[in-house]
């Protein structure tokens, strides 16, 4: 997934996409922990406050028989 870096005061910020937003529950406050992988020039982001496991892209597919 492709986001822009954006200004925001004299810090600069990547927005979280609101399908994530409304599919971790992701509120204002929230903690995220951020690692910084440096070698590779990455950033992981951990929100730790939510404990359920949502997969990355879509929604899980489950099959009705």
């Amino acid at each position: 997934m492709k986001r822009k870096i954006i200004k925001t005061g004299n810090s600069l910020a990547v927005t979280i996409p609101s399908a994530m937003v409304e599919e971790w529950g992701i509120k204002i406050s929230d903690d995220v922990q951020v690692k910084a992988i440096w070698e590779e020039k990455k950033l992981v982001y951990t929100f730790s406050s939510k404990s359920k496991q949502i997969p990355l892209f879509g929604k899980e597919k489950t099959s009705k028989r």
